[in-house]
């Protein structure tokens, strides 16, 4: 079982090694110096100046969390080991109280995610040739919608 709370200072190593095990679990059509591209951008940039809702376990420790602006799903990242434990899933419906209407974008390669919002009622609405820092990283575009 989960809980999940707003993130704090102190959660952003814990949240980059969340980001980094579950980057290297899933995402295996990026090269090392891929990842430490998008590793210098998160550490430095994305999680000190970001706000995320974070799934903890019993002892406060983060186990996964989720980036949004307004009803878009910037990040959802889980730690490997808890995968197939309904954290993902209680990150999304945390956002679903907020707003009935979701959006998220996914990249191609990964099919594990491409599967995860399938499964919770996602629907495909678009293709991009390019993420959103402009490498050749197709995205796919999904929205949820009651």
């Amino acid at each position: 079982m989960v809980s999940i709370r707003p993130s704090r200072i102190e959660d952003k190593d814990a949240l980059f090694v969340i980001w980094l095990s579950a980057v290297r679990a899933t995402h295996d059509f990026l090269t090392e110096s891929d990842i430490a591209f998008y590793a210098e951008q998160v550490r430095g940039s994305y999680l000190p100046q970001t706000e995320f809702l974070v799934a903890v376990d019993k002892a406060d420790q983060p186990v996964g969390f989720m980036g949004m602006s307004e009803t878009k799903i910037d990040a959802l990242f889980v730690d490997p080991r808890r995968h197939g434990q309904g954290v993902g899933r209680a990150l999304i419906d945390h956002a679903r109280h907020r707003s009935p209407f979701l959006e998220v974008d996914v990249n191609e390669q990964n099919p594990q995610a491409r599967a995860f919002y399938k499964r919770l009622g996602f629907r495909e609405t678009g293709r991009s040739e390019l993420d959103g820092s402009g490498r050749p990283f197709p995205l796919i575009h999904l929205v949820l919608a009651d």
